[in-house]
């Protein structure tokens, strides 16, 4: 079985000691939501994208924006 590094476990949400082979094959971090760092990035991003109904929301201590679809 291939040894994965306790900072790969760590981030993979698998225990230090014990037993992880099932979940070798689907260890993918999940990806967060998209952010952009001002309105007119994310109002670009989401006319190129085709999201006609949407509205940003503030996220990250209110320094980033967030499309949330209606």
């Amino acid at each position: 079985m291939v040894k994965i590094h306790t900072r790969a476990k760590k981030k993979f949400g698998l225990s230090t000691h014990g037993t992880y082979g099932k979940k070798l094959p689907n260890l993918h971090k999940k990806k967060g939501p998209k952010t952009f760092k001002t309105e007119e990035a994310a109002n670009k991003y989401a006319e190129e994208n085709g999201i006609k109904s949407f509205k940003l929301k503030k996220v990250k201590k209110n320094k980033k924006f967030q499309i949330v679809e209606k």
